[in-house]
């Protein structure tokens, strides 16, 4: 599996502790995501207030409180051929994967971590399962792990992999996507130390790139959320 993301889609979001939402939920952060350019990385700013306060996506607001004060997101993309009879080189930049970084695995330890990707005009993309399948899956989870000493793993099944409606209800049907949690090595973020207070979960959409192929330019934002695991 691969283990790092060069895009220059990133975010970073610096949030403090506060009460509960009306359905649990726990947000990390939430960060706008407005152009891609591969095989890059460079930082994506945000101007947010979280705890008692709005967590400000520049195109919306969502209540929020946070298990980590200070985390990072980045879109990896990759080349995704599409050629035509009119143009053999036609074909768009595919959302690989996204990675959280930076994550404090000991304070987040045991929630279920969710994103999604939301697009240019504010509707959730389907991110998994076969095309027009219904109910669609707008969102992939894990449980992070509850250990205190956690180690770099990719098993799907330790860690809970799976599907949900953008309701949250998940949806048992065969995963294209895949995860891996570093705990060493270094960041993709910022090419920083990893350890297990300064994490990367790595989010791979569809490693085959045969079912799932979700073209980069539809993308306005990304989402991450926790949850507390009893939930």
């Amino acid at each position: 599996m691969p283990s790092g993301l060069n895009s220059p889609l990133s975010g970073r979001v610096t949030s403090g502790f506060g009460g509960a939402r009306n359905h649990k939920s726990r947000i990390i952060f939430g960060i706008s995501v407005i152009a891609f350019v591969p095989m890059l990385l460079s930082t994506f700013a945000a101007s947010v207030t979280v705890g008692s306060g709005a967590l400000e996506f520049g195109q919306g607001s969502q209540q929020a409180i946070a298990c980590d004060p200070n985390v990072y997101a980045s879109i990896g993309e990759e080349w995704h051929s599409a050629p035509t009879i009119e143009d053999l080189s036609a074909g768009y930049f595919r959302v690989r994967a996204v990675t959280i970084s930076n994550l404090d695995l000991l304070s987040c330890r045991g929630k279920k971590l969710r994103i999604r990707l939301i697009d240019t005009v504010g509707a959730e993309i389907p991110i998994g399962g076969a095309p027009l399948a219904d109910p669609s899956p707008h969102v992939i989870q894990i449980t992070l792990p509850n250990v205190d000493a956690p180690v770099d793993t990719g098993d799907a099944g330790a860690l809970a992999l799976t599907y949900l409606t953008g309701e949250g209800s998940i949806i048992s049907s065969e995963m294209n996507a895949a995860v891996n949690v570093s705990v060493t090595g270094t960041s993709t973020y910022d090419g920083t130390n990893l350890e297990a207070t300064n994490a990367d979960v790595t989010f791979y959409i569809d490693p085959t790139a045969t079912v799932v192929n979700i073209d980069g330019q539809r993308v306005g934002r990304t989402t991450v959320e926790t949850v507390a695991n009893n939930l």
